[in-house]
């Protein structure tokens, strides 16, 4: 299965954000957007899943997703967004429940789901006992528990220390390093350069608003062999950084004038 954004154009009201993006991401593929706040990333995330519509251009699905998917486009936000009162058992089965899946089934997909993001011991325990790096592993596990063929990620390890954020990376590098045909994909938006060199086959690089595709940066080194101190993938995250500085300096202006006028 493949996601496409044709020509995806969106502005709200008078304000344009998105001009003429263009792009693809097939099964196993990392396509990390990057760019100046305010340059459109989420509201692209958004049309690609379905929650919003563009005003030109389309975001569309070529091929069939894999046979037991049961969501193909899945999201994982920054807010965790659990359910308090059930355990993370019980907001894993959340997203299983209304598929007409038997006990069984379900029993044995948050078992195996569990298993791969390593909340096997946790189980039973409530969100307000883990920290937020466990809890946002409860929402990768509840994302994966649908057998997605993409997910679709916003920012999700920005609220994370940076200790914390570097053991979820190594966890999303696992889930996404598969080699067959229906391995997961991934369209991820991140403020973090490092989290993308080290992530993504591909980084789309988006102006200041209205976002337009600047650059696509492609990373070829062997996603399992990269480290965060690795020389060649900190002068690639550095790359990035002056390619979108400009950017980032006349957003930052154009914030602060904002918040001058509201004042």
């Amino acid at each position: 299965m493949q996601l496409i954004a044709d020509h995806i154009a969106h502005a709200y009201g008078p304000l344009p954000v998105l001009d003429d993006i263009s792009f693809a991401v097939g099964p196993g593929e990392v396509v990390a957007i990057v760019g100046p706040s305010g340059c459109g990333k989420s509201t692209l995330l958004r049309i690609l899943g379905g929650l919003e519509k563009p005003q030109a251009g389309r975001a569309l699905v070529a091929g069939a997703p894999p046979s037991a998917s049961l969501n193909p486009l899945t999201f994982v936000f920054q807010d965790f967004a659990l359910l308090p009162w059930r355990t993370v058992e019980g907001n894993v089965r959340l997203v299983l429940e209304g598929h007409g899946l038997t006990q069984a089934a379900m029993d044995e997909t948050v078992r195996d789901v569990l298993s791969r993001t390593r909340l096997t011991d946790f189980a039973r325990t409530y969100p307000k006992q883990l920290s937020g790096g466990m809890r946002q592993r409860v929402g990768i596990a509840r994302a994966l528990a649908v057998r997605p063929a993409l997910l679709l990620m916003d920012e999700p390890l920005s609220a994370l220390d940076a200790q914390t954020r570097e053991l979820l990376m190594d966890d999303l590098v696992e889930l996404v390093s598969g080699d067959s045909a229906e391995a997961l994909g991934m369209v991820y938006v991140t403020h973090n350069l490092d989290e993308a060199v080290r992530l993504a086959d591909r980084i789309l690089v988006l102006s200041r608003r209205p976002g337009r595709v600047r650059e696509t940066v492609t990373i070829t080194a062997d996603r399992r062999a990269r480290r965060s101190d690795d020389p060649g993938l900190v002068r690639r995250a550095r790359e990035l950084w002056e390619l979108i500085r400009a950017d980032a300096a006349e957003a930052d202006r154009e914030l602060a004038d904002v918040e001058t006028i509201d004042g």
